[in-house]
């Protein structure tokens, strides 16, 4: 039996990665469709809690067959209606329409598993494996639809405050300090830009993602309202914890936080030591349908098992657990979304994510 990945299941065919020489497919996945069937949903399942970010973008499927560009095309807003003059036919307006394209990512990861594991270990090595890859794939999905919208253009960084309580403008990243966190007049104001932009809401709200660490700040406003308070009245997104201003929020340690050099210095770079950066967090503030993302048909996340006597070498040794998933993510409407920049009692101890 070839070695680990000298097999490679290629566009059409079956590609020897040493050689290069291409072989028809043949046979069957020999894993059962039904506990294909079932790990599949294990994988999903435990997918499901990272996609934080994913679960707001509009959905858009991919025929097979279309090609891995995917385009997004948005109509133009037209201008308020005119006053008419009697008899007199206004002049007609014509109707715009823009496009934006991206290209399909292919990402995977896999396991492997001995065959001295699968023997002796006392747990199914297999459902583990899956569980584990499952978390994977919802942060690795969730990141990549967090980093095509984070780079919005309407930015909002939060004022710095003094001890007594006097507000400093701040116009970029490195001009925040530990003082400059996101309070419930930062959140009004992100929401009346928001509200000047005419973005719509969702189910008559808006939606900001945050960090736990930028929650902290924000949790001690008297007029925060706890999820659980409200939760009977209308379904809860995954994550959300509150509502303050006529905004969900929605928590997650993989909301966007910044460390290098566009953050406010902590310690200055001497003797050769580099510079040390506070974090800066970055709170996601949007309305209906400000991005998308595609999940590509046939290219939806799975799981992948290759049995010992599939891969494992000539003695069979070890058998792979894995998944991919293809998916494309855009910030489609810059004017529904605003990025509040904020620093945090946690900016100190924090990482770049």
């Amino acid at each position: 039996m070839a070695d680990a990945g000298t097999l490679v299941n290629a566009t059409g065919n079956y590609v020897n990665a040493n050689t290069g020489a291409t072989t028809a497919f043949s046979g069957n996945d020999t894993l059962a469709p039904t506990m294909k069937t079932f790990y599949d949903t294990q994988l999903l399942e435990n997918a499901r809690p990272n996609l934080v970010h994913a679960q707001l973008a509009g959905r858009q499927a991919l025929p097979r067959n279309h090609g891995k560009t995917v385009e997004w095309r948005k109509w133009n807003t037209l201008p308020d209606a005119e006053e008419l003059t009697e008899g007199v036919i206004p002049t007609g307006q014509k109707m715009g329409q823009t496009s934006t394209t991206t290209s399909i990512k292919q990402i995977g990861l896999y396991v492997t598993i001995s065959d001295q594991l699968e023997l002796h270990a006392l747990d199914n090595t297999v459902l583990g494996a899956t569980e584990e890859l499952g978390a994977s794939a919802g942060t690795s999905i969730d990141k990549r639809v967090r980093d095509a919208i984070v780079a919005g253009s309407n930015a909002q960084f939060c004022d710095k405050v003094s001890s007594a309580g006097a507000h400093t403008a701040v116009t970029g990243r490195s001009g925040l300090d530990t003082t400059a966190k996101l309070t419930p007049d930062e959140v009004n104001r992100a929401v009346t830009t928001l509200k000047k932009l005419k973005a719509p809401k969702i189910d008559g709200k808006y939606v900001a993602i945050i960090h736990p660490s930028v929650a902290y700040d924000l949790r001690s406003s008297d007029a925060w309202i706890e999820a659980h308070k409200y939760a009977s009245v209308r379904e809860l997104f995954e994550g959300e914890i509150g509502e303050l201003h006529g905004v969900r929020f929605i928590e997650t340690t993989e909301a966007k936080i910044f460390n290098n050099s566009t953050c406010p210095v902590k310690t200055a770079a001497s003797d050769g030591n580099p510079a040390v950066y506070y974090s800066v967090y970055a709170t996601l503030f949007f309305g209906k349908d400000a991005f998308k993302m595609v999940d590509p048909e046939g290219g939806n996340l799975q799981v992948i098992v290759k049995s010992k006597s599939d891969i494992g070498g000539p003695l069979d040794q070890f058998s792979t657990v894995g998944y991919k998933a293809e998916m494309a993510a855009k910030l489609l409407y810059e004017d529904r979304l605003v990025r509040v920049e904020s620093c945090s009692k946690y900016s100190d101890v924090d990482g770049a994510n």
